[in-house]
């Protein structure tokens, strides 16, 4: 296969998880080293939106948080389509496989409301937007199954493309580099040792990005998620929906939810309430990922949308799930900085 080369502009270098996070985890399992944290994995819980037309670019500016129009062919980009309120409605890796044709790759079961919303917006561009989950396949690739692809690091949200197949890297989980494998549905899939989906999504949880299901449509704007800190939010490109409250939300420092990473000796689910000791009544946050810890008996981790006061105090068990008195949850270190308010 040929590898066509581009220059990937400004890239943003994603350091791994920091040491404090990884060594918690380990101590927490019983394992000194994380093992069967690389392989291949077919990821059918995601789905493709092709946007495709000479006005593809130009209309998807229009509406996601991402500025489409300065993609180059090298990169990949998180990216969020929100209401006018600033509320994601879905999020998405995107990429372009070419001048006038570009992928979204969402979760499947939010792929045909997201598909009927957006095609609402279309009017008078020279765009179609069709469901093409049938016409590619996806692949999570980590560890050392990206070796076999693409040899040397790569920053996260750049793109390799090998002909018609694309290779995008992700945010690292636990210190394991991760990619998106595209390719035509006829292709054949990745070499390498299979990956359970369950490490996978784990693998997920620890990047600390969280994609938007149906549990949580509508339930937070992007900053919620850290999606400012991670690039799906540009600051700079023109208008889309809920632009006005993304900005807002960001320039004037009212910040008063972030996402963080937590732990619990519990199964928890997408989309339930998150409690902390001071306000019994009240849920501080939401689940928004999670997935059980793979390495020996180490529970199960979250990503956790929640009141920033109640993150700062979070020590002592004050944090439980689904109420007040509900199974404890511990705080972990985020494996990236936080963007500070403007």
């Amino acid at each position: 296969m040929s590898v066509q080369t581009t220059t990937v502009r400004s890239p943003m270098i994603i350091q791994p998880m920091n040491t404090s996070s990884a060594t918690l985890h380990a101590v927490a399992s019983g394992s000194s080293s994380p093992a069967g944290l690389s392989g291949v994995v077919e990821l059918t819980h995601l789905g493709v939106i092709r946007v495709a037309g000479e006005d593809a670019v130009t209309f998807l500016q229009g509406q996601l948080t991402q500025d489409v129009a300065l993609m180059s062919l090298a990169e990949a980009h998180l990216a969020a389509f929100c209401n006018a309120k600033g509320r994601m409605q879905a999020s998405f890796v995107v990429f372009k496989r070419g001048h006038d044709e570009v992928l979204l790759v969402c979760s499947r079961d939010i792929l045909a409301q997201t598909l009927k919303r957006l095609s609402m917006f279309v009017l008078r561009a020279k765009a179609k937007l069709s469901d093409a989950s049938g016409d590619f396949s996806l692949f999570g690739l980590a560890g050392s199954a990206i070796e076999s692809i693409a040899s040397g690091a790569h920053p996260a949200w750049s793109k390799l493309d090998f002909d018609t197949q694309n290779l995008v890297f992700l945010y690292p989980g636990a210190g394991q580099a991760r990619a998106l494998w595209c390719a035509p549905s006829a292709a054949a899939a990745p070499a390498g040792e299979a990956l359970a989906p369950g490490v996978w999504a784990w693998l997920e949880v620890q990047s600390g990005i969280a994609m938007v299901s149906q549990p949580t449509f509508e339930a937070f704007v992007p900053q919620m998620l850290n999606y400012e800190s991670v690039g799906g939010v540009s600051f700079k490109k023109g208008c889309y929906p809920g632009q006005e409250v993304v900005a807002r939300s960001q320039f004037r420092g009212t910040l008063k939810r972030r996402a963080y990473l937590v732990h619990g000796a519990e199964a928890l689910a997408v989309g339930q309430e998150v409690f902390h000791a001071l306000d019994a009544e009240q849920p501080c946050g939401l689940v928004a990922a999670c997935a059980a810890n793979p390495l020996g008996a180490g529970g199960f981790d979250a990503i956790v949308s929640m009141q920033t006061a109640a993150a700062a105090d979070a020590d002592n068990g004050r944090l439980t799930l689904d109420h007040a008195a509900g199974p404890a949850l511990t705080l972990l270190p985020l494996p990236y900085p936080l963007l500070e308010d403007i």
